[in-house]
């Protein structure tokens, strides 16, 4: 799976009115995780996970909290999930998945930001059969076999483990998500994950090479990322270092 691990859903926030998009999509997310499953993170996993990550990406505390009341008040929009696939600039293939209480007009910014572009916006399953829903740790450390031999005593059914550069990454089902965060947990209690998500991993990744090409599919990536509505994308490119 290669630098699998390195292909995050979104880039880091550079500017004010990133960080105020990035904390917009988090609040979604805690807000649909609160009213799905209960705003209490204790008794909701993924909620407890969705909290841990943002404060992770540094959202302030005023916004998960915001969101946790939304839930609780009741009241609040409807939000429906929106999957689109196809191809960027380059060819590479591109999961873009929404949150949306409106789809047409989603629709129609997804498209547009792939149409403006250079890239192909396709139906549904046109790509993802090429990426795997994986669960995917990512954390110092050098020893693969204890790693393993830890996970297969809690009874983790294991992907597969890769030590790269220091670091130790872990791929399971994305069912599998709180089983080997609790079992590597348990083994290393003061344990620093580099990556914990549920994502789509790439089976196989598509070099873009070509700086103008590189160019236009980092455009594409920021048109999808000014969507409101766009949550996370997904994509199998590689891109000189």
């Amino acid at each position: 799976m290669g630098r699998a691990y390195q292909n995050r859903k979104e880039s880091m926030a550079k500017t004010a009115g990133q960080k105020t998009r990035i904390y917009s999509k988090y609040g979604k997310e805690i807000y649909v995780c609160a009213k799905n499953g209960g705003f209490d993170p204790d008794g909701n996993l993924p909620l407890r996970q969705m909290i841990a990550k943002a404060k992770k990406d540094q959202v302030p505390a005023h916004v998960i909290e915001r969101a946790l009341e939304k839930a609780r008040g009741g009241g609040g929009e409807d939000y429906v999930t929106a999957r689109y696939e196809g191809f960027s600039p380059g060819g590479a293939m591109v999961i873009v998945d929404c949150l949306t209480d409106n789809g047409k007009r989603t629709f129609t910014e997804v498209r547009q930001a792939f149409v403006k572009n250079d890239a192909k916006i396709g139906g549904p399953g046109t790509v993802g059969h090429m990426f795997d829903h994986q669960a995917v740790f990512a954390f110092k450390g050098e020893d693969e076999e204890a790693v393993l031999e830890t996970l297969m005593m809690a009874d983790v059914d294991v992907t597969d483990i890769e030590v790269e550069d220091g670091i130790v990454s872990v791929f399971a089902p994305h069912t599998e998500f709180f089983k080997v965060k609790t079992s590597l947990t348990e083994e290393t209690p003061d344990i620093s994950f580099e990556v914990e998500e549920i994502t789509f991993v790439p089976q196989t990744f598509t070099d873009i090479t070509d700086p103008e090409v590189i160019e236009q599919f980092e455009k594409f990536l920021a048109a999808l990322e000014d969507c409101d509505d766009v949550q996370h994308v997904y994509h199998n490119a590689e891109l000189p270092e």
